[in-house]
């Protein structure tokens, strides 16, 4: 019996076949580069702000829960300068899929109206979640002679012009609380801006500035050693950590609060599955055991919520203190 003999030319279905076959092989790489998980590295958590305040506080808890979730470390790189511009016009260029940035009520709700041109658009970023609310605390120095917000007040129209407030830049969350108080207690007193809350505390421990408006995080630690004094909460209601302080609302000012906020943002160009994971995640995060203790025991409201819940905060607070911004006609540096 004869073999069968087989033709040494392929035939063009042959030819065909094994060329898609190569041009699949070729493919593979790349199909399974784009169905990697995400993230597929470390991912960068940056703070537009110096180190020392309420920022790092809410930052460093979350990318603390959130590297065990992941399965990638989260870590937290501050970048300070320009009002939080510097930061947020990298991470809005930042195309690593690996990159995200603290937002805040300075760089979203006041910075769009203080400057006449920003070096990113709010169209930059896509929302992840809300983060946490830190009350403002009004604390002064323990030289000046007042023991709550009355007095302070009665104190400053005495001399007007007299004292000053740090915060820690022009346009911060600081800033923005003591100019809402002295536009509702209609009192005067100078600004002293610093490049961040670090910055700001040693002036004021040291009395270079009689007082100041700070997230409770950051200062609580202070006015339970007694190095600052405070006067009065930014809060709705009297907060665990401080039961004998009264709010600004309780001591004559009714409705006033003044909350700073932070949340999570990632560039635009991130896709919406890995936005959605994220966001998941992030609301787990900011409500695991460790960071409950954490950031309540900073006096932080812990939020934790959507893409499309946060976008909407972030519009009814640009709209909230465009209109404060505008009265204390309120420049960047």
């Amino acid at each position: 019996m004869h073999s069968q003999e087989f033709s040494a030319a392929p035939t063009r279905r042959q030819l065909l076949a094994a060329g898609g076959a190569l041009a699949l092989t070729g493919l593979l790489p790349g199909l399974a580069r784009a169905q990697a998980p995400w993230p597929s590295k470390s991912v960068r958590f940056v703070v537009p702000f110096a180190p020392g305040g309420s920022s790092e506080i809410v930052a460093r808890s979350t990318a603390a829960e959130l590297s065990k979730t992941l399965g990638q470390s989260v870590f937290v790189d501050n970048k300070p300068g320009a009002a939080g511009n510097i930061a947020m016009s990298e991470v809005a260029r930042a195309d690593d899929q690996h990159t995200l940035i603290l937002g805040h009520i300075g760089t979203l709700a006041v910075n769009p109206y203080i400057f006449d041109k920003l070096p990113w658009s709010p169209k930059d970023f896509k929302p992840v979640s809300l983060l946490a609310k830190v009350p403002s605390l009004y604390v002064v120095h323990p030289d000046v002679p007042a023991k709550n917000l009355r007095e302070f007040i009665a104190y400053a129209k005495s001399k007007p012009g007299r004292l000053s407030y740090g915060s820690a830049g022009n346009g911060s969350a600081g800033q923005l609380a003591f100019e809402y108080l002295k536009m509702t207690a209609d009192v005067f007193m100078l600004h002293v801006p610093y490049r961040g809350t670090g910055p700001l505390l040693t002036d004021l421990l040291s009395g270079r500035v009689d007082a100041s408006a700070i997230g409770a995080a950051a200062i609580l630690p202070f006015i339970k050693s007694g190095k600052v004094r405070c006067i009065a909460t930014g809060s709705s209601q009297r907060l665990p950590q401080l039961p004998d302080v009264p709010t600004v609302a309780e001591q004559g000012f009714p409705g006033f609060e003044m909350t700073q906020w932070y949340g999570m943002l990632a560039p635009a160009n991130m896709p919406q599955a890995n936005i959605d994971k994220l966001s998941a995640e992030t609301m787990k995060a900011v409500k695991a055991p460790d960071a409950l203790r954490r950031l309540h025991g900073d006096a932080a409201e812990v939020i934790g919520d959507t893409p499309a819940q946060f976008e909407k905060f972030i519009a009814v607070e640009q709209e909230r203190w465009k209109k404060v911004i505008a009265r204390a006609k309120i420049k960047p540096d």
